[in-house]
């Protein structure tokens, strides 16, 4: 084992806490819901970036390249100044979802460059302008903007011209579990000397100002320069231990001290309860008020003022370790290097035994910023849904709207964990189908972690007593796909290679709460009692010709074709977890029965609905499509060529002969139902004949529907992009679908990039452009598909192309044009940075990467939330199963090399190539 593995296992059992300290600092927490407390849920602008330096939160604090502990009583993080800016830089700075022209947008370059799962080593890069930072700018020239123009980007406004920036680098390292090394690492990349400040900081999250009795920790100055310390105290008048931590400062900087309280009289323009406030650094810093900060150097957030001018190229260090240890008369820095050279070393052996070495170097580095970028983007969420309603005590009351306005009948919720956020700047809260996602590359590093995750979506505390997954903070009862099974069952299969056991309690565990969930969709979601499924926008946002998730502007309601497949996947997805339970313990194989017969009724009702009623199956043109239903009883297909209509080739399994020898109970069952109800099993995919190894086959679409909706989706002028697979089809740029309805206009274009419209704020679409999560559900059921039907069945690779391939070449060629948006092409271009000729060539940006939420349609360029490493960081699995795919190798195992398992191939040695 490495010594990574070791502090894993370590902290797995609870014999060291490992991961008690990490990156859990939010990149925003202003403009959240948490945070909102306004009469109609305006949370961007209740509580802005304008009022961020000033007001204490409520919920969880947010910070520049910081970390706090798992509970986030203590902070650190920097703040810096260029001695032009307005304000600190103490955080990231980006445009509310009602200023950006394509929605919330951040407007800043920061990267997160590398990180083990326990945390022992992290490193992030700031570029920071050495130009006044144009807030102003960006706000009003996007704003000025409309939906058909691109973003006003920071690079754009001219501030990194001539290299006139700062490249800060944070590293991080444990010398032990209470015990971290900070170091700060800042380069001039500009032309002439430039002038800096820097303020790493430390504080409390204000966890005494809601009614809270516990006394208030305290920070203060504990030794004088050279080398300061800061000494933190959490201890409680009751305890006879200190709860104390040290902050050690390398040099002679200024301490600066002040409190973790709101400005009330800049905001308010009321009385503070002390003079000195949460900007009171920033005003001493910026503005020269003295009187700002604390002289008797006590206070509850407190900073070490560097003050330093670079010349041209010019590198500064600087030093700090927060540590339980005091060091009395030692010196805290003797093995500082030495101890972070050694945390690097082991970072890189750790990633050496996950990330495939027969990858080139620009792969590899790929991979390793993918998991940095997976793991930085874990955050303290806190969140209690009650409290926020109801309010704190000594705190203005709450309106009285909010009561039935947002979230207000999830009083259940309790909140307060570490949890994978897609995007910490963007969406820096859960998302529950996006966190399904997240889980399986996070599984390759630390599949602890990874169950710990979808097990906690099913706490009490989480999930609604009726068995709703909360969606994420904005709308806590949207209805997201159910892919926690999917999940759930991927996370067990990689873990069980990578340990060589599977985790069975973690299984059942994951079963017994998901059945909760699953009778809720049954109940709550199938309107009409026919195995047809709603369910509202499910994640796929702008997708349809009109909201999805609202009341339709016709009446009725849709069946969807989406929604009906992501339960067939998902009672596929129970079947698999069941069927492997009962291979030991056989009380599962009726549950087993129950997810067979469901996934039965759903599959033959997409095809088949009788005569008063239209299947989701369009047999005129080969595809799946929603269906509308009027309140008159007429109904009509949307025939939108979308998504929407492949999601169906997602509910495919394969039954291994071996797996239903051992359940002799569900076989039978299944072989009196494939004889004795021919009416519901003639439709769709054939369980009676054994394909490839004797297997059988469980899918909604047949073998001539699948060659149908592959001809769509193999048509470079329809889904298939260089960069993978669309998300709507290029034919409707030139055949738009339209709906008039009481005179109004609906209609879904072909968009590739940003959305044009402003469903869903408008910083998503699904109306063109390639989505990870989709693209990597696509490949996985390619490979299942081939793992039944063998290399005899062939598709031709594009359409009308002539050249024929194996579904399992098609799923190798997919992975790579996915895996081709971020690695360097013949030119030594990245597709995922399109013109940006600063990312593209510049030897200082190059080789940085960042994980878009999405793809553009045609060029393969990043749009939308730029760090969302989240469901993105599918590539990571991609790359680590398949490798680097190139037009001259072969993809195609041989049918006797194929894994034996058709439900998780790609976790199988012998399919990587």
């Amino acid at each position: 084992m490495t010594k990574e593995e070791i502090r894993l296992a370590e902290s797995a059992t609870r014999k060291r806490h490992w991961k008690r300290w990490g990156p859990y600092l939010s990149e925003r927490a202003w403009g959240t819901v948490r945070e909102d407390y306004s009469p109609h849920g305006n949370a961007w602008e209740y509580l802005p970036h304008d009022h961020a330096r000033s007001r204490a939160y409520r919920w969880n604090e947010d910070g520049l390249a910081g970390i706090s502990d798992r509970r986030q009583m203590i902070c650190f993080a920097l703040a810096l100044w260029n001695e032009r800016d307005p304000i600190l830089k103490e955080r990231i700075f980006g445009l509310t979802g009602n200023e950006g022209n394509h929605g919330e947008d951040v407007k800043e370059y920061y990267f997160y460059l590398d990180s083990t799962p326990s945390h022992s080593y992290m490193k992030y890069l700031y570029k920071y302008p050495q130009a006044e930072f144009p807030y102003a700018k960006l706000v009003e020239e996007n704003r000025r903007r409309d939906k058909r123009q691109p973003e006003f980007e920071l690079l754009d406004t001219g501030v990194f011209d001539d290299d006139r920036y700062f490249d800060v680098f944070v590293e991080y390292a444990k010398a032990d579990v209470e015990d971290i090394l900070i170091k700060i690492t800042i380069t001039n990349r500009g032309a002439e000397a430039a002038d800096l400040r820097v303020l790493p900081t430390v504080w409390f999250r204000n966890t005494w100002s809601w009614g809270n009795p516990a006394r208030r920790p305290t920070l203060h100055k504990a030794r004088p320069a050279p080398n300061p310390v800061i000494e933190l105290n959490l201890s409680q008048p009751n305890k006879i231990w200190s709860d104390s931590r040290w902050l050690h400062c390398e040099g002679s900087p200024e301490l600066l001290f002040t409190e973790n309280e709101t400005n009330a009289r800049r905001l308010f323009g009321t009385e503070n309860y002390t003079p000195f406030v949460k900007d009171g650094i920033n005003d001493y810093i910026v503005l020269g008020v003295k009187e700002a900060v604390n002289p008797e150097q006590v206070g509850s957030k407190a900073a070490a003022h560097y003050k330093m001018s670079l010349g041209s190229g010019e590198t500064v260090l600087i030093r700090m370790r927060l540590s339980d240890s005091d060091f009395e008369g030692t010196n805290a820095f003797e093995a500082f290097d030495k101890t972070l050279a050694l945390r690097q070393r082991e970072a890189d052996e750790f990633y050496a035994t996950v990330i495939p070495q027969d990858l080139s170097a620009d792969a590899q580095n790929v991979m390793r910023q993918g998991f940095a970028g997976m793991l930085w983007s874990k955050q303290f969420y806190h969140y209690v849904i009650k409290d926020w309603l109801r309010g704190d005590p000594d705190n203005p009351r709450p309106p009285q709207e909010r009561r039935k306005g947002r979230n207000h009948q999830w009083t259940h919720l309790y909140n307060a964990d570490v949890i994978s956020m897609p995007d910490k700047w963007e969406y820096p809260w859960y998302a529950a189908w996006d966190l399904a996602f997240h889980c399986i590359p996070l599984a390759l590093v630390d599949p602890d972690f990874a169950k710990e995750q979808l097990t906690l979506m099913l706490r009490e505390w989480y999930m609604h007593p009726n068995g709703q997954i909360p969606a994420y903070e904005w709308a806590l009862g949207d209805v997201n796909p159910p892919v926690h099974a999917w999940a759930a069952w991927r996370v067990y299969k990689i873990d069980k290679k990578r340990t060589g056991r599977g985790d069975r309690e973690f299984l059942k565990r994951i079963l017994h709460k998901l059945m909760l969930n699953f009778t809720w969709w049954v109940n709550r979601k199938d309107a009409g009692g026919m195995n047809i499924f709603q369910g509202g926008f499910l994640g796929l946002d702008n997708i349809g010709v009109f909201d999805r998730g609202a009341a339709l502007p016709t009446g009725g309601y849709l069946e969807q074709s989406d929604g009906t497949s992501w339960m067939a996947m998902y009672t596929l997805n129970l079947l698999a977890i069941a069927l492997e339970l009962a291979k030991e313990e056989p009380c599962y194989e009726d549950m087993a029965s129950k997810f067979w017969e469901h996934f039965i009724y759903i599959a033959h009702a997409m095809s088949h609905r009788g005569q008063d009623s239209m299947g989701l199956w369009n047999e005129e043109d080969g595809f799946f499509y929603d269906v509308l239903k009027l309140p008159d009883g007429s109904q009509f297909p949307m025939k939108i060529r979308s998504m929407v209509g492949l999601i169906p080739l997602f509910a495919v399994e394969t039954l291994e002969p071996d797996v239903l020898d051992r359940l002799p109970d569900f076989k039978r069952r299944l072989e009196w139902f494939i004889d004795n109800r021919p009416d519901l099993t003639e439709n769709f995919a054939c369980m009676r004949s054994e394909g490839m190894g004797e297997r059988r086959l469980l899918s909604i679409a047949n073998e001539d529907q699948l060659r149908r909706i592959l001809h769509y989706m193999l048509d470079e002028r329809e889904f298939l992009s260089p960069s993978g697979i669309r998300a709507l089809s290029q034919f409707h740029r030139e055949h738009p679908y339209v709906l008039h309805v009481n005179g109004t206009e609906h209609r879904a274009d072909y968009e590739p990039g940003e959305s044009l419209t402003g469903m869903f704020g408008g910083n998503s679409n699904w109306r063109g452009p390639i989505w990870f999560p989709v693209n990597f559900l696509l490949v996985e059921s390619l490979q299942k598909f081939h793992h039944y039907l063998g290399n005899d069945f062939k598709v031709e690779f594009p359409t009308r192309s002539g050249n024929m391939k194996t579904l399992w070449d098609v799923a190798g060629e997919l992975s790579r044009r996915l895996t081709n948006i971020f690695l360097r092409d013949e030119k030594g271009r990245r597709p995922v940075f399109a013109n940006l000729e600063k990312f593209q060539t510049d030897p200082h940006w190059r080789d940085l990467v960042l994980f878009h939420e999405y793809f553009h349609g045609d060029s393969g360029s990043g749009v939308g939330a730029s760090h969302q490493t989240g469901w993105t960081g599918v590539v990571t699995k991609l790359m680590q199963q398949s490798g680097e795919f190139r037009e001259h190798k072969k993809t195609e195992p041989a049918a006797a090399t194929v894994a034996t398992s058709g439900i998780e191939l790609w976790d199988d040695a012998s399919v990587r190539t």
